[in-house]
């Protein structure tokens, strides 16, 4: 019978790629669709900073999906954390064109600075690890390809511009309209503050269908740090 106080750690091949992506001028292999294309890590850098006063985080899907957000069960020490980001290249030609197929590849809240002991999938409020025995992927959903990290207390407000966007996308079809977003890194991210409960959301890429949350502890078990990392799954 599996041990599920264990279920949940990531595989030593996994944890190793989570700590590859995040370190600067790491091959993390090749890409699944094409075995002559290397993957490389070329830029880690903090992108922002977020806030977080409750102490309770949500890693979900920002767009309206029908459901509530997700909140992990486990809860961090209120504060402002900094989010780190990685990209990666896969080098490619098409048609006579080079392309250096760079991506953001994973982005991470940085908790402690300490050095990551054991990688797990986290669980949500309300899940059960039992999910993760029955080999049930664990994680949040979305077609969109955007998640985002942010305080669960004020996620109803921190998404509102998200939701107003898809109302008037909808009331106006073909009109371009913008989100009432702060663009960061270019528009690569998007950020959205609350005032009034002084919260901030972070937008970050995501898996069309699910998107597992990493945690990252440290060797007293503290947590160190929470990623998502969808473009490992690309990887042969």
């Amino acid at each position: 019978m599996q041990d599920a106080s264990k279920v949940a750690n990531a595989s030593p091949e996994w944890s190793a790629l989570l700590e590859a992506v995040f370190a600067m001028g790491k091959r993390l292999g090749m890409r699944s669709s094409d075995a002559l294309r290397p993957v490389d890590v070329v830029e880690v850098s903090v992108v922002a900073s977020i806030r977080l006063p409750s102490g309770r985080l949500m890693v979900d899907s920002p767009w309206p999906e029908g459901r509530p957000g997700r909140e992990l069960a486990e809860r961090i020490p209120p504060g402002t954390y900094g989010v780190e980001a990685s990209w990666v290249e896969a080098p490619y030609e098409f048609m006579g064109e080079s392309f250096d197929g760079r991506e953001c590849a994973a982005l991470r809240l940085l908790v402690r600075n300490e050095p990551v002991s054991v990688w797990e999938m986290t669980l949500g409020v309300d899940e059960d690890v039992e999910q993760l025995v029955s080999g049930d992927e664990i994680g949040f959903e979305t077609d969109t390809a955007m998640g985002a990290f942010a305080d669960a207390c004020s996620w109803q407000a921190l998404t509102e511009p998200f939701r107003q966007f898809w109302e008037r996308h909808e009331q106006l079809p073909g009109v371009a309209i913008d989100r009432e977003t702060k663009k960061v890194r270019s528009g690569e991210f998007e950020m959205v503050t609350h005032h009034a409960s002084q919260a901030d959301l972070l937008t970050c890429p995501a898996e069309e269908g699910v998107t597992a949350v990493w945690m990252g502890r440290t060797a007293a078990g503290e947590v160190a740090t929470v990623a998502v990392a969808p473009y490992l799954s690309w990887l042969a």
